[in-house]
């Protein structure tokens, strides 16, 4: 039996493989949304600054880090496209309103901030600092719109639960982006910040209730699908999470804060992912194995998934190392 033949035999070691990608996605999405998630929540507390020092100094917090972030985003897709190609075909052809949507926000969240330096006129630098929070604020919301559609299986672009998601989204990432600020700016921008990120949280904890409602209303199993032992423990995680991540912030315990608010990340998309499991496009009725590829381009793309993601990992690990601490006063963007 040739090597090709092996590979094509049977599943990599007898892995349950379309599992473990169906993981892997996920994983990939989460890990997206949190370090971009940050991105985003600065963007929006941008908003909320007065001076031109506090802005540069967001703008300076966030500079090295988000477009290497974005990188998660392609991976997610291109992960979902080749393991799960007629989910992904489905998917995006359902949503590609909101998809366009996204990178939308996404290139004027990019582009924003590259004008905003170009010129120091009160004007100009007041529309693209808009144009920034736009684009902070659109792109986590539009995302959690495609996420709560997706979930429910529904062809529509606007929904109740996707709204909700939404909204559920854009105030994890202000959650996340107020530990972030607080870690590398320190005492350079206000008290206001603290508050800011705790406002979030309660936001966040309270528009996780109202997703849990509408998705109970909405899910083909309504409330039995919400009580069963792994959700409970994700949501009472969620509430002790947010507990610690307050405490945390106001003790400016940034990077535990950071960690909270990465672990109510995940903790979120754990939840979409299992109230989803085994579909993968609830829409079409269609499974993990049933969209999932044949053996052989399995097995090989775990092989190569194997071998790429470290190098992904030791990058990330490289670019945060090489910024790591706080932003000294004549950092800018």
């Amino acid at each position: 039996m040739t090597s090709v033949d092996a590979l094509a035999a049977g599943p990599l070691f007898g892995l349950p493989l379309p599992e473990l990608w169906f993981g892997l996605v996920f994983t990939m999405l989460a890990t997206f949304l949190f370090l971009d998630g940050f991105d985003f929540g600065a963007g929006a507390i941008f908003a909320l600054l007065e001076s031109e020092d506090e802005r540069e100094t967001v703008l300076a917090a966030i500079g090295p880090f988000w477009d290497g972030n974005e990188v998660w985003l392609v991976v997610f897709g291109g992960a979902l496209f080749a393991a799960f190609p007629a989910a992904y075909a489905g998917l995006f052809s359902r949503h590609y309103l909101l998809m366009f949507g996204v990178l939308g926000a996404l290139i004027l969240r990019g582009l924003a901030p590259e004008m905003y330096e170009q010129r120091h006129n009160a004007a100009w630098q007041r529309w693209w600092g808009r144009a920034f929070v736009a684009g902070s604020v659109l792109a986590p919301f539009l995302l959690g719109v495609f996420a709560g559609n997706w979930l429910v299986g529904s062809g529509r672009s606007l929904t109740l639960v996707g709204l909700v998601v939404g909204v559920t989204l854009t105030l994890l990432t202000v959650v996340s982006g107020a530990a972030f600020l607080q870690l590398k700016a320190r005492k350079r921008l206000p008290e206001a910040v603290t508050t800011y990120g705790t406002a979030a949280t309660v936001g966040y904890l309270l528009a996780v209730v109202a997703t849990l409602g509408v998705l109970a209303l909405r899910l083909p199993d309504g409330l039995s699908a919400l009580l069963t032992p792994t959700i409970l423990a994700l949501v009472v995680a969620s509430v002790g999470l947010g507990a610690g991540y307050v405490v945390a912030l106001r003790r400016e315990w940034s990077l535990r804060a950071l960690g909270a608010a990465a672990a109510m990340t995940y903790g979120l998309v754990a939840v979409v992912a299992t109230l989803m499991y085994p579909h993968i496009d609830p829409a079409a009725g269609a499974t993990v194995r049933d969209t999932v590829v044949s053996t052989l381009p399995l097995n090989l793309m775990t092989i190569g998934a194997s071998l790429l993601l470290p190098l992904v990992a030791v990058y990330f690990v490289t670019l945060y190392s090489a910024f790591r601490g706080p932003i000294s006063p004549e950092e800018a963007y």
